[in-house]
């Protein structure tokens, strides 16, 4: 892969504050907003969860092993791009920076057929350039009931829109009746965009 394929030179480049994944990507599109180092209309965020808030992934760095972590939600960028495979871009991954989908898919979802129901993961996918207009967090998700944080916060202002201060559970729910985006069984999230169908995809997506 060259420079020119990446968004973003490094992943040591990019703003990180660990268990904050919404804020690092919302970070991270608005990168490239800026900086102009791919088309906008090519990024989606994902979201990643459940109705029971508990879904596996593999590869992550907090992990242990083969072992997978149990998070409450994740969310990660996807790069989809024209006649080439989708790009994964995960902060909080081992695997590389970025990743193929089709690997990621393999090696930190694997599959929805050996485990229970309860941890089945649903995948909401938002344009980066809709995300960036409508995303906001107090980080009072992050708080504890005496008001100290469970862990530090990013050095940058809270992420706020003219009229929200907090929607982030509008991000997390997999209702596909509210919210932004699109919501998608993991089998159908794979197969809409590891296929070959992926330039439609990305048409379909624009206004």
């Amino acid at each position: 892969m060259t420079a020119v394929d990446r968004i973003t030179s490094s992943r040591q480049n990019c703003v990180y504050t660990s268990c904050y994944c919404e804020e690092n990507v919302w970070k991270l599109c608005e990168f490239v907003k800026t900086e102009r180092t791919t088309p906008l209309e090519q990024l989606f965020v994902v979201f990643i969860s459940n109705d029971k808030r508990m879904i596996p992934l593999w590869k992550q760095k907090s992990g242990h092993g083969d072992r997978p972590v149990i998070w409450d939600y994740h969310v990660i960028l996807l790069h989809v791009r024209p006649e080439s495979d989708s790009l994964v871009y995960d902060l909080d991954s081992e695997l590389s920076f970025p990743c193929s989908l089709r690997l990621y898919g393999t090696m930190a979802f694997r599959s929805d057929c050996h485990i229970r129901p309860e941890y089945h993961r649903k995948l909401r996918v938002i344009p980066a350039d809709s995300f960036l207009l409508n995303f906001a967090s107090d980080r009072s998700h992050m708080k504890n009931p005496d008001g100290t944080w469970k862990m530090p916060p990013p050095p940058h202002p809270p992420i706020q829109t003219a009229e929200c201060q907090m929607n982030l559970d509008d991000f997390i729910s997999m209702n596909p009746t509210v919210g932004w985006g699109t919501v998608y069984s993991l089998d159908q999230f794979l197969h809409t965009y590891t296929e070959n169908s992926i330039t439609s995809s990305v048409s379909s997506s624009l206004p």
